[in-house]
């Protein structure tokens, strides 16, 4: 009987495999259907997704060890779609407050539109959350963001602040995202969303303005970060050729 050649994958694995891993998202996908059908906080069970999945309970529990396991799957899934919407927001397009707002309002919006959804994001699991992770990644992000403006900007932060940026940052992400969970969480939510964008992006302002002030720069909440680094790009290339 032939067999396939060494180090060639067997076309029935790869088959068999991508079926498996078909199956599995058709799984998942159903998962959050029924989460999403549901008001937050509802209880959801194997037998309802398998019956949206158009399986069997055992079906289910050969591609997972266990409901943990599932339950983390589903959870990373929810978050993946997350952090598709939010990292895409998270640019140098605009004024630094049109920044804040656009990453704010992308996480508020989703929250609102997805409340079931946002509750299973939100909860703890054994190990590092993916929320965490998720929160890290949002602010490594803005960390890189910030340290590319202060090179171009050719300026000269204290040795200590420098070192001091990814915790502050982490701190700062952290809040918006708990600030956001509260609201989302409380039994009468209010003010409106708008208000909430408003209000958290004014607060992550005052504490930026407020570092720049700290460090001699005052920073224009009304220019934009395009603009300005236009402006930087032509003082250097005056410099260079006086």
């Amino acid at each position: 009987m032939p067999t396939s050649a060494p180090g060639r994958p067997d076309g029935r694995q790869l088959r068999w495999d991508r079926h498996n891993q078909e199956r599995k998202q058709r799984i998942i996908d159903a998962a959050i259907a029924e989460i999403a059908d549901n008001e937050p906080g509802a209880e959801y069970h194997v037998q309802q997704i398998a019956e949206r999945a158009g399986l069997s309970r055992t079906v289910i529990y050969r591609h997972f060890s266990d409901r943990a396991e599932l339950d983390r799957e589903i959870q990373v899934a929810i978050l993946d779609d997350l952090w598709a919407l939010l990292l895409p927001a998270v640019s140098l397009d605009g004024t630094i407050p049109d920044i804040i707002h656009r990453i704010v309002d992308t996480y508020v919006t989703w929250a609102v539109e997805n409340p079931s959804l946002h509750r299973i994001a939100e909860q703890d699991t054994q190990g590092e959350s993916p929320l965490q992770q998720g929160i890290e990644v949002i602010a490594r992000q803005l960390v890189e963001l910030i340290e590319t403006a202060v090179d171009i900007l050719g300026l000269d932060p204290p040795s200590e602040l420098r070192a001091a940026l990814d915790p502050l940052v982490f701190a700062l992400v952290g809040a918006v995202f708990s600030a956001v969970r509260r609201w989302v969480s409380r039994p009468v939510r209010e003010p409106d969303a708008e208000v909430v964008v408003r209000l958290v992006t004014e607060s992550v302002w005052y504490i930026l303005d407020g570092h720049g002030r700290m460090l001699g720069i005052e920073l224009d909440p009304d220019q934009p970060i395009e603009q300005l680094l236009a402006v930087v790009e032509a003082e250097a290339a005056a410099g260079s050729e006086a």
